[in-house]
């Protein structure tokens, strides 16, 4: 898929105020400061289109950007950020919550893991959680340049170890970088497979 625009949309805080144009969504979301927004700024290959920074939590509302006036790209507060007051965070869940459950033309979520660690409890949580409610995803394992090869690819085989003790099978998964631009024409590539099904 060539990008040939990328624009922000909006941010909004309740599902009645997201577009109601009906184009297709591709959402992301993942642990705080787990690398989405440099992911983000990789598939559009735009350098400020959604802010970085060494804060994590930054991300409040639920973003829309409009890729190629065809489809969105939709930013999702991250989610685990223990430094946020608990009414707070309890807002943010039920706002994402509310998205991913209600949203129609939700069409798939990517749902990013920090390579670089062993498997974390609260991202099994949500996989599970969002594997319940049928929700179509795939992960993307981030930071790929922050360790060896070895050591990255050891961190993904304990993470689907842990995900085999519920899931019978693993989702079509991607390897990304940023720094090194790994993983941009596969995941959009994936998006472009799906929104051609869709206008079949």
């Amino acid at each position: 898929m060539i990008i040939h625009s990328a624009k922000y949309f909006s941010g909004n805080t309740k599902l009645a105020e997201c577009p109601q144009d009906n184009l297709p969504e591709f959402a992301f979301i993942g642990r705080s400061n787990v690398g989405k927004s440099s992911l983000i700024n990789l598939l559009t290959q735009r350098k400020k289109l959604a802010i970085t920074s060494n804060n994590p939590g930054k991300t409040i509302l639920i973003n829309h950007f409009i890729i190629n006036d065809k489809w969105y790209l939709v930013d999702l507060p991250g989610y685990g950020y223990a430094k946020r007051a608990k009414s707070q965070t309890s807002k943010f869940s039920i706002m994402i919550q509310d998205y991913i459950l209600h949203r129609e033309n939700l069409d798939n979520i990517f749902v990013l893991i920090d390579g670089n660690i062993t498997p974390q409890k609260i991202d099994l949580e949500f996989l599970s959680w969002i594997g319940h409610n049928n929700i179509p995803f795939n992960i993307i394992f981030t930071k790929a340049d922050k360790s060896s090869t070895t050591a990255f690819r050891h961190n993904i085989n304990m993470f689907f170890n842990a995900m085999y003790k519920e899931w019978d099978e693993i989702p079509q998964y991607f390897i990304e970088s940023a720094t090194k631009h790994i993983g941009r024409d596969q995941i959009l590539a994936y998006i472009e497979k799906i929104i051609k099904i869709h206008e079949r």
